[in-house]
């Protein structure tokens, strides 16, 4: 089964958080796309982005325990994906390669290393392959081709 791992911004649209007038539409798109995968791929969320979740849904104003609860919850949903050291040394070499943010370029790395084909962005480039893993932007019209052999087979 492929192996799907998840940015902040695409888990923060799952649990509704909406900062502008578009991101009603992004939270639907995400809930669809996640909703689509279930049963055909297993969804992962490394650790970096449920420890940035939490800090986007606190400057939501969403309070700590609520936070807590958001995270653990998503944590018994999907598969997680830790960051250890081995992890942050191939972060900060693809950082500098490949100009990413290094919070970015943990997350990729934590994908990479728990065996994802995917991973889904908004913020990162939409296409980039790193080892074997294709940034994915699942709120665009035109579905890269890689998540459509999932949502479609």
């Amino acid at each position: 089964m492929t192996r799907i791992a998840f940015d902040t911004n695409i888990l923060a649209y799952l649990v509704g958080v909406s900062r502008t007038t578009s991101d009603g539409a992004k939270i639907l798109q995400s809930r669809d796309v996640l909703a689509r995968l279930a049963g055909r791929a297993s969804l992962i969320a490394p650790a970096q982005t449920l420890g940035e979740l939490c800090v986007v849904l606190r400057r939501a104003g969403v309070p700590r325990d609520e936070a807590r609860d958001t995270i653990l919850k998503l944590r018994h949903t999907f598969a997680g994906a830790d960051t250890t050291d081995t992890t942050l040394i191939s972060a900060l070499d693809l950082s500098v390669a490949h100009r990413l943010q290094i919070w970015d370029a943990i997350i990729l790395n934590a994908a990479t290393e728990s065996g994802c084909a995917i991973l889904l962005s908004e913020d990162m480039p939409d296409g980039f392959v790193w080892q074997g893993v294709t940034v994915v932007n699942p709120l665009k019209i035109d579905i890269h081709p890689r998540l459509g052999e999932v949502l479609n087979g």
